[in-house]
Formats: structure tokens, C-alpha cells, sequence
């Protein structure tokens, strides 16, 4: 399980196509929203 950087949900990294590699590291989302939020300023979440 990984945590969603943005609103700290567990997301489970098998189940999920919600996510994106940011210098080097793999990012897991549980929704769309979440993960359009981290692509726009991934930094603030880090």
C-alpha cells in the first residue's frame, strides 16, 4: 500500500492506474482530482 501524497489515503499500487513518476519515485493517487493537483506543483506535496 502507498500513501496518496495529496489527501493521505492508503491506495493500493496493484488496483490503481492513478500515478506518476516524479524525480525518480513512483506517486500513487485514490482519485483524479488528487493526482491532477500533484502534476500542477508536485514540490508542495513533497
Amino acid at each position: 500500500m502507498a500513501k496518496d501524497p495529496i489527501c493521505g489515503m492508503e491506495v493500493d499500487e496493484e488496483a490503481t492506474d492513478l500515478k506518476v513518476e516524479y524525480k525518480g519515485k513512483i506517486y500513487y493517487f485514490c482519485a483524479p482530482g488528487c493526482k491532477a493537483q500533484f502534476e500542477e506543483d508536485p514540490e508542495k506535496y513533497l
